[in-house]
Formats: structure tokens, C-alpha cells, sequence
């Protein structure tokens, strides 16, 4: 499974996109909106469920590098919430959509381009319905991505994410949504 725009292609993870991947998950500014930084043998597990989940549910966040280079960028794509996670959200949504990027290319607009078009991969492949975003209540620059590829955001769907201890900075998140376009 492949998905591409203009300047990205997003695509199956390999072993050698392990490296790039720790170097951007194990940056303090990159990872401000979560609760840690990760070592190298944390992103590389974090890689392994990512495959897992693709051979479970057919999709996942996928890695995402730039055409120009082929250098690996972060990861973009479509999530099968878990249970756990779904448990709290109101309407209980199946599919998440989320994105995390190399602070060198922040600002160029490829967070929005990677999504829409996952997005389109989302309602004309997977036909899915409904696909949601989340984040802390604080990451206005991921709610500034979901705003500017279609999600709207009911203050009623906020939530207290279940893995962080009453207290934690990060513990409100907000919860954008977007139905398929009706054709």
C-alpha cells in the first residue's frame, strides 16, 4: 500500500527507515505534545506495532518521505483506534487519522497534503464513514492541520486520554471529526 501527492510518498516501513525515525521521535521539540521523548529501541517496537497493525487492519501510519529525496520524514496516515482509547470517545470511532513530522519540514504544508490524501485513500479504498483526529488540547498546530483539511471539532467529544495520570499537562485532548463526502 502506497499513497502519494505531489511531494510525498507514504508507504510500508522497512528497516532502514529506523534510524530517521528515532532521530525525529527522540527530539524534545517534535515530541512537546507527548508525554516523552522516545529512545531508539522504543521507536524501533513503536515500528513493529505499526506493522503488526498494518497485516492486522490493512493500514496504518505510514512512512512518509519526500519525493525530491527520498528522505524519511516522519509518518502520515490512517489508525485503527484501540479499544481502550475508543472506550472514552464519544461515538466510540473506529479510525483515527494522525501525523508526525521532522521539524525540518515543518511549515511546508505536507502535514495537510499527506493527510488529504489519506483522507481520499480513507473514503474511496476503505469506504469508511466517519475518520477522527485527536490531540492534546494544547498542539494548536495539529488542530491547525485538522482545520485546514476539513475536520471540525465539537467541544462535547473532548476527553481525558486514559493513558496519563489526572494532572498531566497533556491529559484534555480535543477530538476533530469528518464524514465522507457524499457523491
Amino acid at each position: 500500500m502506497i499513497v502519494e501527492t505531489d511531494r510525498l510518498i507514504m508507504r510500508p516501513w522497512r528497516d532502514d527507515d529506523r534510524p530517521a525515525l528515532a532521530a525525529i521521535c527522540g527530539d524534545a521539540e517534535v515530541r512537546r505534545f507527548y508525554p516523552k521523548v522516545l529512545t531508539a529501541e522504543e521507536t524501533s517496537a513503536q515500528i513493529d506495532g505499526v506493522i503488526a497493525a498494518t497485516a492486522r487492519n490493512g493500514f496504518h501510519f505510514a512512512a512518509a518521505e519526500l519525493k525530491s529525496t527520498g528522505k524519511l520524514i516522519g509518518f502520515i496516515g490512517l489508525g485503527v483506534i484501540l479499544d481502550r482509547l475508543r472506550d472514552v470517545i464519544p461515538g466510540r470511532p473506529r479510525v483515527e487519522i494522525g501525523w508526525q513530522l521532522d521539524k525540518a519540514v515543518w511549515g511546508q504544508g505536507l502535514a495537510p497534503e499527506g493527510a488529504r490524501a489519506w483522507l481520499d485513500y480513507g473514503w474511496n479504498t476503505l469506504k469508511l464513514e466517519e475518520i477522527v483526529a485527536f490531540t492534546a488540547a494544547i498542539n494548536l498546530p495539529s488542530q491547525r492541520v485538522m482545520e485546514k483539511i476539513g475536520m471540525s471539532r465539537e467541544a462535547s467529544d473532548d476527553f481525558d486520554h486514559p493513558a496519563l495520570a489526572p494532572g498531566h499537562s497533556l491529559l484534555k485532548h480535543v477530538l476533530y471529526r469528518i464524514k465522507a463526502p457524499r457523491h
